[in-house]
């Protein structure tokens, strides 16, 4: 065999070295086309953008009686109308007939004290009238025949059918029977006077509710001694403490710099710490015309127009003072946004909703417009977090920094 026929045996290597490189060529510009669009979709995603610096607002759930709130003031609810009921006599007390929270009537029997005394002087006084009664039937039944004794005297004198010492005897007669009335009459007065004496004291044995009230506390239970001064050794004053559910007000402390805004029977709106998420129509009933000079504020007793079993003494409230009186439509919250998180785009309103740190622009729909705020009805709700006063920077999507305030 020659050596062309060996040379023919040889492997060519410049084909396969070409087609190596385009590969390589291929594959490097896959890789670059990979790597810009990495790239173009985390700047779309905006990573490689630098946050807006932005403020944010909170949509929140909000009385429309707010937007017209002239003043605050915080307080307390108190009864006009409270009593610590005692009795006007020492005693022990036999029966109690109420617990916290039972309701009186005026008049109704709170208590009972140990009577038995009593009740046994009122029966030797009634007895003792009786006699006296009977003692005055007596002597009026004397009188009258004394009486018919001296006219006959009298006649038979005028015709000399009897002596003149006779006669003068049954004078006397008549006028003793005279002073014996007039003595049995004083006498049943008198006794009749025990009697009533005898069941006034009876009544104080019987402690009773001096008007329509609710008990609060219970300060002495059966077996204890009560006193009015109540200044024996264990003996208490007051049976029980009642207060008139119905006189409650709130007593708020004003600025004396405020009371220029607020007069006798404005509206105001009540808040109880214990119910926040009601609201409870008020009118302004006092304006107490002395300040406390230590806190420089006046006390102002605001009435409930609305009564409310929940409602109870010593509530810590909070009272809006408002210029104008609350309609129906006004006692239910609405979600009210600020009008500066509001934008216009495409004929459409929309607010940039905060999620994490970025924005999503977000349709919302707009409901009636109280002020600088204005009721969203769909798109976000209470809680949610807007961008308020946007700058031209922010888009879709933006990254974005709270400013800190």
């Amino acid at each position: 065999m020659g050596d062309q026929d060996l040379s023919k045996l040889k492997i060519d290597k410049t084909g396969t070295t070409m087609q190596q490189k385009s590969y390589k060529k291929l594959f490097y510009w896959i890789a670059v086309i990979l790597l810009i669009l990495i790239i173009l979709l985390l700047y779309v995603k905006g990573i490689f953008t630098l946050a807006v610096q932005v403020d944010v607002a909170t949509v929140s759930k909000v009385y429309p009686s707010q937007t017209f709130t002239l003043l605050n003031a915080s307080g307390y609810v108190v009864p006009q109308r409270k009593a610590a009921v005692a009795s006007k006599i020492t005693g022990k007390i036999t029966s109690l007939h109420v617990e916290e929270g039972s309701k009186v009537k005026k008049g109704e029997i709170i208590a009972r004290l140990e009577n038995n005394d009593v009740i046994a002087l009122e029966k030797l006084a009634a007895a003792n009238l009786e006699v006296a009664r009977s003692a005055l039937e007596q002597s009026r039944a004397e009188l009258k025949d004394a009486g018919l004794n001296f006219v006959r005297e009298k006649n038979l004198l005028e015709k000399e059918f009897t002596t003149k010492a006779s006669c003068d005897a049954a004078e006397a007669r008549y006028k003793k029977a005279l002073a014996a009335v007039a003595g049995g009459e004083a006498s049943v007065r008198s006794y009749a006077a025990a009697l009533e004496n005898a069941g006034v004291t009876l009544g104080y044995t019987l402690i009773r509710a001096p008007f329509d009230a609710i008990v609060l506390t219970k300060n002495a239970d059966i077996g204890d001694i009560v006193t009015p001064l109540g200044a024996a050794a264990n003996a208490k004053a007051a049976v029980v403490t009642i207060a008139d559910m119905n006189s409650l007000q709130v007593e708020a402390d004003v600025s004396e710099s405020n009371l220029q805004k607020i007069k006798v029977g404005q509206p105001c709106e009540i808040q109880l710490d214990a119910f926040p998420d009601s609201r409870f129509r008020g009118i302004i009933h006092m304006i107490v015309p002395t300040a406390d000079r230590s806190k420089a504020t006046v006390m102002v007793k605001v009435r409930f127009i609305d009564k409310d079993i929940n409602i109870l003494p010593e509530m810590s409230a909070k009272v809006a003072f408002l210029s104008k009186p609350v309609s129906a439509t006004d006692e239910t919250p609405r979600t009210l946004l600020g009008n500066k998180a509001i934008i216009e785009h495409s004929g459409k309103k929309m607010v940039f909703l905060v999620i994490g740190d970025r924005v999503l622009q977000t349709h919302v729909t707009i409901g009636e417009t109280f002020g600088e705020m204005s009721e969203i009805t769909g798109g976000v709700k209470a809680g949610d977090r807007v961008v308020i006063n946007p700058s031209g920077r922010l888009r879709n999507g933006s990254k974005i920094r709270i400013a800190e305030r």
